[in-house]
């Protein structure tokens, strides 16, 4: 009998390829598949030097989040104390 071949014997289909500089089947070598490159526009601003961390340099999302995380760090102690402090009472 042997040993069948590890070649597949059918195309992959329509599927894109990763791992490869050549573009997916069914498009032409001109046209673009992965959209605009906005790295140099995000180094912009984060390189930009204004004074904020760079955890908020992206305006008022990045400052909502932040609030939202510090609200919630700040509250999970508080009720980590109070938890613990109410453990402790003698019953």
């Amino acid at each position: 009998q042997g040993l069948k071949p590890l070649v597949p014997t059918e195309s992959p289909g329509p599927h894109p390829i990763f791992g490869t500089s050549k573009p997916a089947p069914g498009l032409s070598a001109t046209d673009t598949f992965l959209g605009t490159n906005k790295v140099p526009d995000l180094q912009k601003v984060f390189q930009r030097s204004d004074g904020l961390p760079v955890h908020l340099k992206r305006g008022y999302p990045d400052k909502m989040l932040y609030r939202t995380t510090m609200a919630l760090t700040i509250g999970g102690t508080f009720y980590c104390l109070v938890a613990l402090y109410i453990a402790s009472l003698p019953k």
